[in-house]
């Protein structure tokens, strides 16, 4: 009823150019359709897609090149590793969204999540219980992505609070060189750290203790996971007041239990979305370590059809495969957000 009354008191070029932009929207929308579903090909047999001369979409380009998209490099014998990992994700994940995501920020769900890391850290290296090692430079595609998104995000959270809580201190040996690590680190972007711990940092280690090429990538996406944190954990720090530090030294407690206990929950709660869209921002940046020769869920892709002139001309429906992947991550860490920030809420009332 109230649509009909808007449209109704809208002037008539208002209503032109809604008439318009609807009829507009209906004609990309069917040539969407008629592109991506009415003449698409969804088996992989390139002669059918060849026959296209891209009228439609070649979907069979993903079930043809989906273990090495998927996988990246990964020894073939071994893929079923990888594949356990993807599976034991997946159903993290679900018992997470069917308990409400409550549990994820608590002490036993940050637990649950070290154990998934460590466990798929052994998994897909091995070493041990038989299994042959595939060193760290040999992973790929997604399972990369994910191991170098939890790795950088669960270190980097404790490493940004104490940076933030650093560079508001008094002390100037603690306040200085906090400051400074932030600042210099966020006038560098991220492909200049990469660049510098793909190759300068090998002449700094010595030749005898090598660190693979997905450690040094881990590590300049931790420091630049940190400090962007730490501005962001700093902004909340701000919001709580002096006086509930002072009441919670009335009441005995130190200076450590009562960040631990009363300003730190505080703060990380009321700059929680801003954490949420850091994360999502940070799942999608670990793309680029492709640029330095790792061949993560993109990089898979970029390996699996960049020698293969057959299926070569089918990129972009391979992207756009990859991209409803890589939204479909984004989407379950916001409604993780959301989640958290609403049993957060009601739990302050």
């Amino acid at each position: 009823m109230s649509i009909v009354v808007r449209t109704a008191a809208m002037s008539w070029p208002a209503r032109v150019l809604s008439a318009a932009a609807i009829l507009l929207g209906a004609w990309l929308v069917w040539h969407l359709l008629d592109w991506a579903v009415i003449r698409a090909v969804f088996r992989p047999d390139v002669q059918a897609c060849q026959a296209l001369q891209h009228q439609g979409a070649c979907w069979g380009v993903v079930p043809e090149k989906l273990r090495p998209i998927l996988l990246g490099h990964y020894p073939f014998e071994q893929q079923w590793r990888p594949i356990s990992v993807l599976v034991g994700n997946l159903l993290l994940c679900l018992l997470a969204w069917l308990a409400g995501w409550r549990g994820v920020a608590s002490a036993k769900g940050l637990m649950t999540l070290v154990a998934a890391v460590l466990a798929a850290t052994v998994l897909m290296h091995g070493g041990i219980a038989g299994l042959p090692v595939v060193p760290f430079d040999a992973w790929g595609g997604l399972p990369l992505t994910l191991w170098l998104f939890a790795v950088s995000w669960l270190v980097s959270v404790p490493l940004a609070i104490a940076l933030a809580l650093a560079r508001r201190s008094k002390r100037i040996w603690l306040k200085w060189p906090a400051t400074a690590v932030i600042e210099v680190v966020r006038g560098v972007p991220l492909v200049t750290l990469l660049f510098m711990a793909a190759f300068m940092l090998p002449v700094l280690i010595p030749l005898e203790h090598p660190v693979p090429l997905v450690w040094r990538a881990t590590l300049a996406l931790t420091l630049f996971s940190a400090v962007y944190m730490a501005e962001v954990v700093r902004g909340g720090l701000q919001t709580v007041t002096q006086d509930q530090s002072e009441a919670a030294a009335i009441l005995g407690l130190t200076w450590w239990q009562t960040q631990w206990m009363v300003v730190l929950p505080q703060a990380l709660r009321s700059v929680l979305p801003a954490l949420v869209g850091h994360g999502i921002g940070l799942l999608k940046d670990s793309s680029l370590v492709m640029v330095i020769g790792l061949h993560e869920f993109t990089g898979g892709l970029s390996l699996s059809l960049g020698g293969d002139p057959l299926w070569r001309p089918y990129y972009f429906e391979a992207y756009l495969a990859v991209g409803l992947v890589y939204a479909a991550m984004c989407l379950g860490l916001s409604r993780m957000g959301r989640s958290l920030e609403q049993s957060w809420v009601k739990g302050s009332h």
